[in-house]
């Protein structure tokens, strides 16, 4: 973060109104592409930002710096996606004993086919619920399943399978897509 950044956020911290619409206009533009992953209707995707927003304004005294402030801030904005889409009723499947299988973080992510990252996005927002939202926070958001466990509330065994799960589904849409287009 520059000095200049580094001055706003000091500011910010004291409550100066001016320096959080500076960080605001600095970070909104990505935000707003962030929440807009999670929330696919723009303007509850803007409302949602406003909320983070809101809510990273009250907390900026518990910013310390161990990461990079847009990092922070980015994780704040999943955390209230989060919540919105629970509050709309989003039920992850929860996976018990006799469903658990065992997942290899080495399967891999190759597809037999040339996709766009535009295609593989229209892919995963297909994908069920229960496993979008693993895919996308771990494949282009990049957490580990320890984070998006703790950002869902989910288990980490229930992240690796629904992640495995979702893997397969991905691929299984992505090369039918792509079967489609060549016929």
């Amino acid at each position: 973060m520059s000095q200049q950044h580094l001055g706003i956020l000091k500011k910010c911290k004291q409550g100066n109104r001016k320096a959080q619409m500076k960080l605001y206009d600095l970070y909104a533009d990505a935000m707003y592409i962030i929440t807009c992953r999670y929330i696919s209707n723009r303007e509850d995707a803007k409302d949602v930002m406003q909320e983070a927003f809101l809510k990273a304004f009250t907390r900026l005294s518990q910013y310390q710096g161990e990461v990079a402030f847009g990092a922070w801030l980015k994780r704040i904005m999943i955390n209230q996606c989060i919540d919105t889409l629970k509050k709309r009723s989003l039920v992850y499947e929860e996976m018990n004993d006799q469903t658990m299988t065992i997942v290899a973080d080495e399967v891999s992510w190759e597809v037999d086919i040339n996709v766009t990252k535009q295609e593989i996005i229209q892919a995963i927002e297909s994908l069920p619920v229960k496993y979008k939202y693993v895919v996308q926070l771990y494949l282009i958001e990049g957490y580990d399943h320890q984070e998006i466990s703790e950002i869902l509330e989910i288990p980490v065994r229930t992240s690796r399978t629904q992640l495995m799960r979702g893997k397969t589904k991905l691929k299984n849409l992505l090369n039918d897509h792509f079967k489609h287009k060549i016929s």
